[in-house]
């Protein structure tokens, strides 16, 4: 699949996520879908590539801890080299006023196409995240992350993004 087909493809669910919500009765905005782009890998100049990638979360699930309020999220990314990141975790959420502070770990399954070679399979997802709250249960955020195996591989490059999101509550 091109990077252009999954854009389409990504756009597509967009487009029908407001149906999907009325038709689930999805009444409480209680899931979360943050769709983002960026740029993967942004510090080698050699492999750096234009991303795309959907998260979900489900507020039904948030515990208030010591450490803030805590969820579990789950997505996936591509690269226009056609590597892929596949990944579940947790994030904390902390909000000052209007705006949201949200780092979060998920380890992953990553494939690395045709895109860089970051040394093993499983690869550990570190993100910060800031958002700006917006009307209708929506968010615009910016957010980097740092992609690294825990030197599990024989090699332990990194990869470096950032990313804009757009977040929206159904």
């Amino acid at each position: 699949m091109k990077f252009k087909e999954i854009n389409l493809l990504i756009l597509s669910f967009l487009i029908s996520l407001p149906l999907l919500a009325e038709e689930l009765k999805l009444e409480n905005n209680n899931t979360e879908f943050n769709v983002y782009t960026g740029m993967f890998d942004f510090s080698d100049d050699g492999k750096r590539a234009t991303l795309v990638g959907v998260q979900h979360q489900n507020e039904n699930l948030n515990r208030d801890t010591f450490l803030g309020n805590l969820s579990p999220v789950t997505g996936a990314m591509i690269t226009a080299d056609n590597a892929s990141y596949f990944y579940t975790g947790v994030q904390a959420q902390y909000k000052i006023g209007s705006l949201n502070f949200t780092p979060s770990f998920a380890p992953g399954y990553y494939n690395e196409g045709n895109g860089k070679d970051l040394g093993h399979v499983l690869e550990f997802k570190s993100e910060v995240q800031l958002s700006l709250e917006l009307p209708k249960d929506s968010q615009l955020g910016f957010s980097y992350n740092h992609l690294s195996n825990a030197s599990l591989g024989d090699k332990n490059p990194g990869a470096n993004s950032y990313m804009f999101n757009f977040f929206k509550k159904f």
